[in-house]
């Protein structure tokens, strides 16, 4: 059967387009489908929105020509603190401080702003030549048979494959229309996201204040800016939300405290309800899901990206050996090698972050003092601490080659 492509991928965020590379340049041929219009995200302005990428993260976006479009628009995170917090009483002493030069790699982490990530993900896949991007085109049905996969796009285009690969976010439509359910809960929690400028640097260290109602992140950009991550009960957060601008700002600083100087804000502010979802399996009949299509995790620790990333990296590593082996990579047996490798991992990490939300955000004094004698603990010991910080780096654990900077 003459197929459109080896692999369809639906959505375009960041995942699709990774997992469209590492494929690519191995010599698959791939067929991008994304309902958003690509210029509307590659604009030069920016919106506040930006991620935490892990060092594997950046060796995978090295291996695939990404990294190189973005590395002078990064900010290296050089230090972690994380606190107990009260508004209007500021941050307590940290509990918890990771330094990077307990590591040999360098930093250990970048901020990255979406504007730029994008549209280095676009101007990559304009170079490669078995890559088609369709944008502003959705998917409204998929089928498959014993040798390929099809869908249909809204236009009343059909495509076909020998894999589909879903990209496309917790409500992923790819993994519904395979029957694929999920599990997970709500938090009761929503994030308010923005940007603000202040007047003090920064230095790369990057914060987090766990706050009653949820934890705050004060994550370093480049220049005096930061992202904000600021999780409140779904109520409050809808009513600060609601405020303008000045009062919003009025809101923010009794908890962001004066650490930074003055503080204004950089950025569109933007709302995310906070749920734990994960799919109950990661694979279905020529079908797979990456990133946030297979698990949607709380961004206590902002490894959402990262994950989706070491997804990418497992997928693609997996998909290029079987071809290479002369298998047809939409067999169940080569997918479930991928469920394999990133199931477990994936979700005892969701659970992780689970806990630690569920862990810091109360006021119970016990549980307080409880967690910051773990903490307290951790960080007394350099050997526990190291660990630490190379799990949040992304460098423990089964790493697929493109995450340790290797061709596959």
């Amino acid at each position: 059967m003459e197929h459109d492509a080896d692999i369809l991928i639906v959505g375009g965020g960041l995942n699709g387009p990774a997992l469209a590379l590492a494929l690519a340049q191995n010599g698959l041929s791939v067929v991008v489908v994304d309902a958003r219009l690509a210029p509307a995200r590659a604009t030069p302005g920016f919106d506040g929105r930006a991620y935490s990428l892990a060092i594997a993260s950046k060796r995978l976006l090295s291996a695939i020509g990404v990294w190189p479009r973005i590395a002078d628009q990064v900010q290296p995170i050089l230090e972690i603190k994380a606190s107990d917090g009260h508004a209007g009483e500021g941050a307590a002493p940290y509990f918890l401080h990771f330094d990077h030069a307990e590591i040999e790699e360098g930093p250990m982490g970048f901020m990255a702003e979406d504007r730029h990530l994008y549209a280095a993900f676009l101007a990559v896949m304009a170079e490669a030549p078995n890559i088609t991007l369709l944008s502003g085109e959705t998917v409204v049905a998929q089928r498959h048979d014993e040798a390929s996969v099809s869908v249909t796009l809204a236009s009343g285009r059909l495509l076909s494959a020998r894999l589909l690969v879903g990209c496309d976010g917790r409500s992923s439509g790819t993994a519904q229309r395979a029957g694929i359910s999920r599990s997970g809960w709500g938090y009761g929690q929503t994030a308010l996201v923005t940007a603000v400028e202040h007047a003090l640097p920064h230095h790369g260290i990057a914060h987090q204040f766990f706050m009653p109602e949820g934890p705050l992140a004060i994550l370093p950009l480049p220049g005096n800016r930061s992202s904000i991550v600021w999780s409140e009960t779904d109520s409050r957060a809808a009513a600060i939300h609601a405020l303008n601008d000045a009062d919003f700002l009025d809101a923010l600083r009794p908890r962001f405290g004066d650490f930074l100087g003055p503080i204004t804000l950089a950025g569109t502010r933007f709302t995310y309800p906070l749920s734990l979802t994960l799919a109950n399996s990661f694979i279905a009949p020529r079908l797979a899901l990456v990133g946030d299509a297979a698990h949607g995790v709380h961004p206590i620790a902002g490894q959402g990206l990262n994950l989706g990333l070491r997804d990418v990296g497992a997928l693609a590593q997996v998909l290029v050996e079987a071809a290479r082996r002369g298998e047809d990579i939409g067999a169940s047996n080569v997918l479930a090698r991928y469920q394999q490798w990133r199931r477990f991992d994936t979700t005892s990490l969701a659970l992780g972050m689970d806990t630690v939300n569920r862990l810091f955000s109360n006021d119970n004094p016990l549980l307080r003092l409880g967690r910051d004698l773990g903490m307290g603990a951790v960080n007394a010991l350099p050997g526990l601490r190291r660990r630490f910080i190379r799990t949040a780096a992304g460098l423990e654990g089964e790493l697929p080659r493109l995450l340790q900077g290797q061709a596959i």
